[in-house]
């Protein structure tokens, strides 16, 4: 049986470069032992001088996802939390699970935008704003810089901003850190550094959310450490990935307007594509082709599509071309 083109987890469809492989596999004779505090060392310092932070600002950790529930865990007790809507799943089911008082922001299409003064208005009291930049699965840019003046300006906030996709929007407030202390920002080598299955993340943080990670040692798997040292060691390989991925997500967008089906701007290596269609995505699996339904956040028949190599992308224009009729 032939095995489906998944266009589904926005991974990078790329492999890493072979020096990060032959890193990896270095990790792997090391299973025995726990990671080297030299090489986390390591790790900081090169994503310090990658996120242009000091190195005291970074906390790695085994998934961004990760980062985002214990901070979600450990500031929503006393606070309001804040989310927009629709966004990435497991923040909202984090949220819902830890919060005791949640308010989610909706974003309208077709513009998505997050209008300030919906924040302004929740502001009374203390509050944990949680806000994906670019939006995962709208891809639109929420913030810009004034709009975060304003929020890190109340002592009473605690400011959350996820660049997930900050490589394919070259948008970040990792400049604001230092003198920001309730600004933290949580980003992903999985994306852009083709690493998905290693799963590596990291915290740009001030002290209040670093003193959540105090006694936590990154006790990252050998391999992944391995990996992720040596990927930030080839970020030219990145970057040149990421304009392939950004060429090829203009030309889909283009395929799609052609096929007068309603797809939105993007920032990131997705897309976001409302048919109408109910049962869309299963009809497209049936194909041969998976993407991920978004139904339960947008409208009925949205669906968000990662960016492939060009012949999966083209595949997935055929099958939703079938499906159209």
């Amino acid at each position: 049986m032939t095995r489906p083109i998944d266009l589904s987890m926005n991974e990078m469809p790329f492999p890493p470069p072979e020096q990060v492989v032959t890193a990896a596999r270095a990790g792997l004779a090391l299973l025995h032992r726990y990671a080297d505090q030299r090489q986390l060392d390591e790790l900081k310092a090169l994503l310090s001088r990658y996120a242009g932070v000091p190195t005291s600002y970074i906390v790695p950790g085994p998934g961004s996802d990760y980062l985002l529930r214990e901070i979600i865990y450990a500031f929503s007790g006393g606070r309001k939390v804040i989310i927009v809507s629709p966004s990435f799943m497991p923040t909202v089911q984090k949220a819902k699970q830890f919060a005791t008082k949640l308010v989610s922001l909706r974003l309208s299409p077709p513009a998505f935008r997050l209008h300030p003064d919906m924040l302004w208005d929740e502001l009374t009291e203390p509050a944990l704003v949680i806000i994906d930049n670019p939006n995962n699965p709208t891809g639109t840019v929420l913030l810009d810089r004034r709009t975060v003046e304003t929020l890190v300006a109340h002592e009473d906030v605690r400011l959350v901003i996820d660049e997930a996709y900050f490589e394919f929007s070259g948008v970040t407030f990792a400049d604001m850190i230092v003198d920001h202390p309730n600004l933290a920002i949580t980003r992903t080598l999985d994306k852009a550094f083709s690493l998905a299955g290693a799963r590596i993340g990291y915290l740009i943080a001030g002290t209040p959310f670093r003193d959540i990670f105090a006694a936590f040692r990154a006790l990252l798997p050998q391999a992944s450490l391995h990996a992720a040292i040596a990927a930030l060691q080839s970020v030219s390989y990145m970057e040149d990935n990421v304009r392939v991925i950004m060429a090829e997500r203009d030309r889909l967008h283009e395929r799609l307007t052609g096929l007068h089906v309603p797809v939105y701007s993007s920032h990131t290596n997705f897309l976001l594509v409302s048919t109408g269609i109910s049962d869309i995505a299963s009809r497209l699996r049936e194909r041969g082709v998976v993407v991920s339904d978004v139904s339960n956040q947008c409208a009925e028949g949205s669906i968000r599509i990662s960016i492939g190599r060009p012949e999966e992308n083209d595949a997935f224009i055929d099958a939703l071309r079938a499906v159209l009729g």
